[in-house]
């Protein structure tokens, strides 16, 4: 349980970021921040302060624009982060990566943990790592354990896209990013995945490239 004197500096440090309207600075690849793992939430934020940091965490994705968004990368060491995903793609795409519409939701202290042995690999990016893409390998199903904003249990299995999401970003509050994970020799300019590699599996990339894929 957090003590009072643990709360503070958070809180302070959160209303310091919300004392201007707009979306908040996003923190980059570099920042000590993103390397550590993040506070367990215990009540640092009350539910006022709570609120409107999510909301503030809504505006910023949104503002990126993003899929996904976590404490750290606003450069609060929380273990709160946010998702939602309109999937505007083509139906090859939505079949090929199983990237199917997310309605917002917070996830509060998530973790993760494979089911079954499938995994799958697709071009992934970060906000955190601006103008970049590689192809990161993960677990196609997991268990998502957390809570929501008001405090109720979650513990769902989720596939697909949405896997990759939660994957993402709960990583980010253990501290890693995906680069961490992905197949290096992938590694692309935005405008070279644009250019080269917009087919809805990366194949040609892996055959281009020079990395392996799973299965």
């Amino acid at each position: 349980m957090a003590t009072p004197s643990d709360r503070a500096p958070l809180a302070e440090q959160v209303e310091q970021l919300l004392a201007t309207e707009g979306p908040l600075a996003i923190v980059a690849a570099g920042e000590p921040v993103l390397r550590r793992p993040t506070e367990r939430f215990d009540g640092q934020l009350d539910p006022a302060l709570l609120a409107r940091f999510v909301e503030a965490l809504r505006i910023t994705m949104h503002a990126a624009p993003g899929v996904g968004l976590a404490a750290p990368q606003v450069g609060v060491p929380l273990r709160i982060a946010v998702i939602e995903d309109p999937a505007p793609v083509p139906e090859e795409v939505r079949l090929a990566r199983g990237r199917v519409p997310q309605p917002f939701r917070v996830l509060v202290n998530p973790s993760y943990e494979p089911v079954g042995s499938a995994r799958a690999a697709f071009f992934e990016g970060c906000l955190s790592v601006p103008g970049y893409q590689a192809v990161v390998a993960r677990p196609a199903e997991v268990r998502l354990t957390c809570e929501d904003e008001q405090g109720h249990a979650v513990d769902e299995v989720v596939t697909g896209w949405p896997a990759r999401i939660v994957q993402h970003e709960t990583d980010h509050l253990d501290g890693m990013l995906y680069l961490d994970r992905a197949e290096l020799r992938s590694l692309s300019s935005n405008q070279a995945v644009a250019e080269y590699w917009a087919q809805p599996a990366p194949g040609e990339a892996a055959k281009a490239l020079g990395f392996r894929l799973p299965g």
